[in-house]
């Protein structure tokens, strides 16, 4: 049976750039969810101190929860390789802290779609990165999961393989066993897509999910496509809904993870409207999951 992690979405500027919530504060409030772990962020201001990663994994194991992945955003897509050499170090770093947390996911990304950035050369500097990366995520027993992602909360540009077709492009192009996929059904919606159509290409590589639920608070998705360039993090017209309450088919998107026979981890990406819809959620999944998997 799948097992529920949560993701703090609602405290990423008080975690990570203001220092107004200390980690001790969102483990306490998180613990008391109906959950078996807490996804975490490399991010985090008190993460820059490397002694106090023990100290975390047990303030949270102590809970009686558990970190099983590590939320991070390598940008592999830079022209220039001195920059990729840059972002493996980071992502080699990225797995070593997950590793002392206890983890055994660590996220990647493609990279940014930058102007003038061509497919084959997005496919390439990304594919070749992450293949770096791989031996050492193999050696501390980590697996690296490639989301199908939007845009990290602090980059300019979106995310290179946001679109199905070239998302399933890099996904072909690594094959190996500490390798695989982040689903995140609503991030294809703001790719202009049907997550439902992304996922029946790639169950068979799914490792972890992010349970999320998005809308418009305006606007349309073409609109959403022609703002998005340009600005830091999530567009304005953007936001992160109550799961089971937006855009997606959670009956069809765990039936056919039901069907791959998934038996991982699922993360709740919600709370940004307050703490109690972020509990909504946890309900909402957990009754889904023991639908599904009962």
């Amino acid at each position: 049976m799948p097992k529920l992690a949560v993701f703090p979405k609602a405290y990423m500027q008080a975690l990570c750039k203001d220092g107004s919530m200390k980690i001790s504060e969102w483990v306490n409030m998180a613990s008391k969810l109906e959950i078996d772990g807490l996804e975490w962020y490399a991010g985090f201001i008190e993460m820059q101190d490397k002694k106090k990663w023990p100290e975390f994994r047990k303030m949270v194991e102590d809970t009686g929860k558990e970190i099983p992945m590590m939320c991070c955003s390598p940008d592999f897509t830079h022209p220039d390789k001195k920059f990729r050499k840059n972002e493996v170090d980071k992502q080699k770093k990225w797995i070593d802290m997950i590793t002392i947390l206890g983890g055994k996911y660590c996220r990647v990304l493609s990279g940014q779609k930058r102007p003038d950035l061509s497919l084959d050369e997005g496919i390439k500097f990304a594919s070749d990165s992450i293949y770096e990366c791989l031996p050492y995520a193999k050696s501390n027993g980590i697996t690296l999961i490639l989301e199908n992602h939007y845009k990290d909360d602090f980059w300019e540009y979106p995310e290179f393989a946001q679109k199905k077709d070239v998302f399933k492009l890099l996904v072909e192009s690594i094959n190996h066993p500490n390798f695989g996929v982040n689903f995140d059904p609503s991030n294809a919606f703001l790719a202009g897509e049907d997550p439902l159509d992304l996922l029946y290409e790639i169950s068979n590589r799914i490792e972890t999910m992010h349970a999320s639920d998005r809308y418009l608070k305006y606007g349309t998705i073409d609109d959403l496509r022609d703002n998005e360039a340009g600005v830091v993090g999530y567009a304005k017209m953007l936001s992160h809904g109550e799961v089971g309450k937006g855009m997606n088919n959670y009956d069809l998107i765990f039936k056919e993870l039901k069907r791959v026979g998934f038996d991982s981890w699922i993360s709740i990406e919600d709370g940004v409207d307050g703490f109690d819809q972020l509990e909504r959620s946890v309900n909402f999944i957990n009754k889904k999951i023991l639908e599904y998997w009962k």
